[in-house]
């Protein structure tokens, strides 16, 4: 329960920001704080664990509501009387930037509360002394018999490889003139350079370096254990969780999470717990890891465990690339490869993820012999750490072991990620019984992925079709709290598609935040007598051509979306001439330079029509009078050739459901409502929206996509 103390504090610190910001109080936003007070006060523990049953609180709140501040002024002083930390987790860096820049320091200057926070980032974001101190050394020592030969090579024409720069890195931060975050350094540090002065997990030797009390990453990190609010993004947070947690950040025992554009955090989930494996590639790599071993071994005592260990390695990277040879070939005869016209990719998704047991038989082999390639390196690194610590006597000498951990780590790395995939695609995939529970898992996509036609490379894929366990194991059901909020967390009204997909836990609070917005008053949504069935790609782009200058005939700022970027660029160049020169595309500069040039057009009072795809229809920000029109060309409906998507639209059909209206439908209309979000970003922001699509009133669907759209005055020809 919370106490008087702290439900005060939280009522007078919004007091304090509405009159210090000169504000007025918004009935959605309050009712969010009170909604996370209650469900934080809710929860029981007993000696700083939770006690009662898990469950998150969902909120979903659009444009206008002021959600970062709501999550703040309620999440702050809860956490604090419980002795928990706060994690705001966002999916892009333009929130995350706007939180650490923006709102925190806003909420710190006007709402009384003395609250502290830091930015949290992975060591890859950091440069890594040793390796810098490695690189100069190396720079003045080529005949170095410690040194990795590979680990000396220079880029040729590369200014940024050169000694001083590196000597640049290492005094500026040794200067304090730099702290050694990657995103601070005042020029734009590529990323084969950055690779080449920073570390991660597996290649840092943590204590045992000789620059951990001065690293950058571990300083960063301290600066974590004291702050009451961390910054994060998605990514981080599922790299922390699959490592445990606490590797990174708190332990999800002792956080409350609030995950900022939760909408993403799903497929987030899936992309980090897939797993891939290109055939050549690996093949490549088993080379430069026969090499690696071969320079390693004459620095390492003959009759040493580590010199043992450095042999059957060896052997094992031997007898494993003629096994990924023949594997090669018998995908390449016995696949029947989707695609691929003319030389380019093509694609086989497994049915139900089941093998065919010749190639399973392959698999199982392969998998055997990459846990013990995977396990001896480890005994490598073991060996390696040994002779760093200098209160033990190894086999190995300090300068070596502390030039070969990293090497031995990166590979170390490889080869559990390639493990991933060889066990992904050993389990077993259970037989689907008739009458069986249809609360069932599906099973895991597997597909391959051919590059440039016959006998190209081939890559191996598997992924999670659903997040659902993932997270509900790693994170609902460990974290002491967590709040997820977006403008899109519900698809055609309901929570149903986020619980599926996220794992949210039984009886979980999901409640959609009333918007201030006057839609009704402010907005229409329109259906001319020019829209049309789309039909033929390339005859639609004709129709479209036709249609478009009377639909933004007296726009002076538009956005018009399309789902495929072939059709934007062939409608564009397709326009009158007189039309084509108000079109920016989003392709014809970065993002930013984009929008900035749409503004300074809409500024002279020159009409601006911006063309997008999917990413102009989520983020973007223009109001007033820099949108006052937003065409959807196309339903959003998303491309069937997802091997993800087609292994979940296959495991509802098997439990008798319909893909198209429990998958497609549903995801459209989430695309649908972010597209439509695109206009009105303030309550004096005035607009319309046009769908071209006759489908939108032809089709039973259709009412389902109109009813779930913000309630704007319908304007819909017959």
């Amino acid at each position: 329960m919370l106490n008087e103390d702290t439900k005060a504090e939280i009522q007078a610190a919004y007091r304090a920001v509405l009159a210090g910001k000169d504000l007025r109080a918004r009935y959605g936003q309050r009712l969010m704080i009170a909604e996370i007070a209650r469900y934080l006060g809710e929860i029981t523990e007993n000696d700083g664990q939770r006690t009662s049953a898990h469950k998150a609180c969902v909120l979903e709140a659009g444009t206008g509501t002021g959600k970062t501040l709501a999550y703040l002024l309620a999440a702050i002083p809860v956490a604090r009387q419980l002795g928990k930390q706060l994690v705001v987790s966002t999916a892009t860096v333009a929130l995350q930037d706007q939180i650490v820049n923006k709102d925190l320091p806003d909420l710190k200057a006007h709402s009384g509360l003395d609250v502290s926070w830091s930015l949290a980032k992975g060591r890859g974001r950091y440069l890594c002394l040793s390796k810098v101190e490695q690189r100069l050394h190396g720079h003045g020592n080529q005949d170095s018999d410690t040194i990795p030969l590979f680990m000396l090579q220079e880029e040729p024409g590369e200014p940024a490889e050169t000694r001083a720069f590196h000597e640049k890195l290492f005094s500026s931060y040794a200067a304090r003139e730099w702290d050694g975050d990657r995103d601070h350094w005042p020029d734009h540090i590529p990323d084969d350079i950055w690779q080449g002065v920073t570390t991660d997990h597996r290649q840092c030797t943590n204590r045992r370096c000789s620059y951990f009390d001065s690293c950058p990453f571990f300083s960063a990190r301290a600066e974590l254990e004291h702050a009451d609010v961390i910054v994060a993004n998605h990514d981080l947070v599922l790299a922390d969780l699959a490592l445990g947690g606490g590797a990174i950040l708190p332990k999800p025992e002792d956080t409350i999470y609030v995950m900022d554009e939760a909408h993403h955090l799903p497929d987030k989930a899936l992309n980090h717990f897939a797993a891939s494996l290109g055939l050549e590639g690996t093949r490549q790599w088993l080379r430069s890891l026969s090499q690696a071993l071969a320079q390693l071994l004459p620095h390492l005592p003959a009759d040493a465990e580590a010199a043992r260990t450095v042999q059957k390695l060896t052997d094992l990277a031997r007898e494993i690339d003629p096994m990924l040879a023949d594997v090669h070939e018998w995908l390449e005869e016995n696949t029947p490869w989707e695609g691929g016209e003319d030389g380019g990719n093509s694609q086989y998704r497994f049915p139900g993820a089941r093998l065919p047991d010749e190639l399973s038989t392959r698999v199982t082999a392969l998998q055997q012999q990459q846990v013990q390639l995977t396990r001896r390196l480890d005994q490598l690194a073991d060996f390696l750490d040994e002779g760093m610590d200098e209160r033990r006597e190894g086999d190995i000498d300090r300068e070596t072991a502390e030039a070969w951990y990293p090497v031995v780590g990166q590979f170390h790395a490889r080869a559990e990620d390639q493990l991933r995939l060889w066990q992904a695609w050993s389990e077993a995939v259970p037989e689907a019984e008739e009458g069986e529970d249809s609360t069932r898992t599906p099973a895991p996509a597997r597909w391959l992925n051919r590059r440039g036609g016959e006998n190209g490379d081939i890559t191996l894929y598997s992924s999670p079709v659903l997040a659902d366990n993932v997270l509900f194991s790693r994170l609902w059901s460990r974290c002491f709290g967590a709040i997820l909020t977006s403008a899109t967390l519900t698809a055609l009204g309901r929570f149903d598609r986020l619980s599926m997909r996220a794992g949210l836990p039984a009886d979980s609070r999901c409640l959609v935040i009333p918007s201030n917005f006057r839609y009704q008053e402010n907005a229409t949504v329109e259906v001319p007598a020019s829209s049309m069935e789309p039909g033929d790609p390339a005859s639609y782009a004709e129709r479209l051509v036709d249609r478009l200058p009377g639909v933004l005939e007296g726009d002076t700022a538009a956005l018009v979306l399309f789902t495929a970027r072939r059709d934007m660029q062939r409608v564009r160049d397709m326009l009158p001439e007189t039309w084509r020169d108000c079109v920016i595309t989003q392709d014809d500069h970065t993002r930013a330079e984009v929008l900035d040039r749409h503004r300074q057009r809409v500024d002279n009072g020159q009409t601006s029509i911006l063309f997008g795809v999917a990413s102009f229809a989520e983020g973007i920000d223009l109001p007033g009078t820099y949108l006052e029109h937003v065409v959807i060309t196309r339903l959003p409906f998303s491309v069937p050739d997802d091997p993800i998507e087609a292994s979940l639209a296959e495991w509802i059909e098997e439990r008798g459901g319909n893909p198209f209206m429990e998958i497609s439908v549903p995801d459209a209309s989430i695309r649908l409502v972010q597209a439509a979000g695109r206009l009105l970003r303030s309550e004096s922001d005035t607009g319309r929206v046009t769908i071209l699509d006759r489908r939108i009133i032809s089709r039973r669907y259709g009412s389902m996509l109109l009813d779930a759209l913000p309630p704007f005055r319908r304007v819909i020809a017959a």
